[in-house]
């Protein structure tokens, strides 16, 4: 399939227009509706998770016992349990990083922290195996590494993690709004409720992985990211893309952005999964051409000026390139949360 196909399908679900959920980042399915969180902890307002119905209205909220950092993404495991990531670090300064557990029926969420072995990452990615591990993947341009924790996590101390793998992250051409550098970092992440398929996010594409039967724990999650082979879905233009989800029923990816560029809505998106949207694009009855319809031919559009062709990463001195980019793109995605 194209990379377009599973956009030009899209479908949009309902409309968030809560003042207090203009940084969301995190996103899961909850029976009919959706849970979220917000990016940051500057406004008390917005420093909870949200539960939503299936038209997006607030019905509910959980708040924090104390202040998270810089709540990133949300997972949810298999026993419903949900996992937020308190793991952004715009300024690469913090000595942990903390995922907040909230099980069934729990009035709070239970703060456990994490520090890297290699120094400060900045990450908004979260992903939780079958057995309750969580994941983190970072958001370091070009490579996203992999950590899990070394131990068993515990509420009264830091546990250490270990980069167990790493995520490269296929080059594409999809329009967003930061160009070039928005198809170099992962922003989201989401596990099937049956831990079959994982989705990873940029500003511009998500990419899907197909879990092998039986590896549906942590050490087989980082196994598929670091090793497996993905499928591209685009996600082009979204305001400012970060959370990512799958449908309950495992057919659709659902993404929603942050009320970027003074935005006061914001549309929660279903895009098909890749091979279900190959299948109903095939099944279309074919259809005529510009061409055949008009008599005249179809104009090339115009290329973004604003980004860099993935033609140029093939050409030599490509990766000498990439990598005097880097420190720049750092430091303008840092200041993007």
């Amino acid at each position: 399939m194209t990379l377009l196909t599973a956009a030009a399908l899209m479908v949009a679900l309902c409309q968030v227009k809560d003042d207090r959920l203009d940084e969301i980042s995190g996103l899961v399915v909850d029976g009919d509706g959706y849970v979220v969180v917000n990016d940051g902890a500057d406004d008390p307002a917005g420093r909870k998770i949200f539960y939503l119905n299936k038209k997006c209205k607030v019905t509910d909220t959980v708040s924090f016992p104390s202040r998270p950092r810089d709540t990133e993404d949300l997972a949810r495991g298999a026993d419903g349990t949900l996992w937020v990531g308190d793991i952004g670090d715009n300024g690469r300064e913090r000595e942990t990083i903390g995922v907040w557990r909230l099980k069934p029926g729990a009035k709070e969420p239970t703060l456990f922290r994490l520090s890297y072995p290699d120094g400060a990452h900045d990450a908004e990615a979260l992903l939780v195996g079958s057995d309750g591990v969580p994941i983190v993947v970072t958001k370091d341009p070009l490579t996203a590494g992999v950590y899990v924790p070394t131990g068993k996590l515990s509420a009264d101390g830091t546990t250490p993690l270990r980069r167990a793998g790493d995520f490269p992250i296929p080059i594409t051409t999809t329009s967003n709004p930061y160009g070039f550098k928005g198809r170099l970092v992962v922003t989201g992440g989401a596990v099937s409720a049956d831990g079959r398929r994982i989705a990873l996010r940029t500003y511009a594409d998500a990419f899907e992985f197909d879990v092998p039967e039986g590896q549906t724990d942590a050490e087989g999650l980082v196994k598929t990211i670091s090793g497996g082979t993905s499928r591209t879905v685009a996600l082009p233009d979204e305001p400012q893309g970060e959370s990512i989800a799958f449908s309950a029923d495992g057919t659709a990816l659902l993404t929603i952005s942050e009320m970027a560029d003074g935005l006061k809505k914001v549309d929660l998106l279903s895009y098909p999964r890749a091979g279900d949207a190959a299948e109903a694009k095939a099944s279309e009855p074919p259809k005529a051409t510009e061409t055949e319809q008009t008599g005249e031919p179809r104009a090339e559009p115009a290329s973004n000026s604003r980004e860099l062709p993935t033609g140029a990463l093939l050409a030599g001195g490509a990766l000498a390139v990439a990598a005097g980019l880097i420190v720049l793109i750092s430091a303008r995605l840092r200041r993007r949360r």
